[in-house]
């Protein structure tokens, strides 16, 4: 009897998604019509170049035997790694609001650090499995924190280098979940801690804005017409939802006031227009997200499944945080899109890809939860 995959991840995928086009659709018309000439240029970009080719790969790779993801898991790595380093090439490289994420190939343009987000998941899971699967030296920290490291820093150079400080917090987030999960030693994971911390303090020493951010965030007060402007319009937005919002595409904030409305601060316009209960619906809507994955993770038969079910359902979860914490104080702002709802090709068809992935791990579940 063949198996079928998580059809509760696939619901709650599915409102997900349909929740932020409806929100898209309002919110990028504007951007669209003065940009284009057309009000539903961005939207249609977001359907046809990101949710259209992602749903493809999704199912290629729910498709796809696991053994054969992980054990190509370095060559999918080693590919995403020559187009983070394509970002530096001049005439590749492309460069929006004081960083280069981005890679012009032709008419393509697509951000390699998304794509990382996923091949860098899935490499780490195929390593953790095969060094932690056998007991005594083979959880030495010669044989698995060293080399964590090392492969960390170097993927971690290259994001620092771009910058995009948000997108290694995730990363490194999610990776230190994995490494927690995988049994490793306790100090170990306290070694990983005390590295992230002196990483994350040095990151902000040498880069005053990102200590002007963390006022912001403390003090939203502070200089509401420049440094705590955006997230002063964003307290805005979320406040004037009230209880029920003001209805899909009836968002005052969008209106030249609330800055990057359709990919940083696409929440607050969220909350504005579904209120208390739809942002509310949305975070349980994540929060049910991340529980279909400990599931899945929990009834794997292997280690590797386990391993990667664990770091895209943190992946998730932690840049859903992120996003959504920003826009209401709870964390600085960062240029981090709100997974399945921002607007954004790459991360649409690396997130799609990666439930994808949920759905195959699922799929050799015996057990239905």
């Amino acid at each position: 009897m063949k198996k079928g995959p998580d059809y509760i991840l696939i619901a709650i995928a599915l409102v997900i998604v349909l929740l932020g086009l409806f929100v898209l659709a309002g919110v990028s018309a504007l951007e669209s019509q003065e940009l284009t000439g057309h009000p539903y240029y961005f939207f249609l970009q977001q359907v046809l170049l990101g949710f259209l080719p992602g749903i493809v790969l999704a199912f290629a790779i729910y498709k796809t035997p696991l053994s054969f993801i992980k054990k190509w898991s370095p060559l999918f790595l080693g590919i995403t790694t020559v187009l983070l380093l394509m970002v530096f090439i001049p005439y590749f490289g492309e460069g929006s609001r004081g960083a280069i994420r981005w890679v012009e190939l032709g008419p393509l343009s697509f951000q390699p650090s998304e794509i990382l987000k996923l091949t860098f998941i899935i490499y780490l899971a195929s390593w953790l499995s095969t060094r932690t699967a056998e007991k005594g030296s083979k959880k030495s920290a010669k044989n698995t924190l060293i080399p964590f490291f090392a492969i960390s820093a170097i993927v971690g150079g290259m994001l620092i280098m771009q910058p995009d400080i948000s997108t290694l917090g995730v990363i490194f987030i999610s990776a230190m979940i994995m490494y927690f999960v995988a049994n490793t030693p306790l100090w170990h994971m306290l070694t990983l801690l005390g590295a992230g911390a002196t990483l994350l303090f040095v990151l902000v020493k040498i880069e005053p804005y990102r200590l002007r951010r963390i006022k912001a965030m403390l003090n939203p007060d502070l200089d509401s017409l420049d440094l705590t402007y955006q997230i002063k319009q964003a307290l805005i937005a979320v406040g004037s939802g009230g209880l029920i919002g003001s209805g899909f595409g009836m968002s005052y904030q969008k209106f030249g006031f609330l800055p990057f409305c359709t990919t940083d601060s696409i929440f607050a316009i969220f909350a504005e227009e579904t209120g208390f209960i739809g942002s509310v619906i949305l975070v349980a809507l994540f929060l049910l997200l991340f529980w279909r994955g400990f599931v899945i993770a929990k009834n794997s038969k292997d280690q590797f499944t386990r391993i990667v079910v664990i770091g895209i359902t943190s992946w998730f979860f932690v840049q859903a945080f992120i996003n959504m914490g920003s826009m209401v104080g709870l964390v600085p702002l960062t240029g981090i899109p709100l997974p399945l709802i921002s607007y954004g090709k790459s991360h649409i068809i690396a997130e799609l890809a990666a439930l994808g992935l949920l759905l195959n791990a699922s799929k050799q579940n015996e057990k239905k939860v």
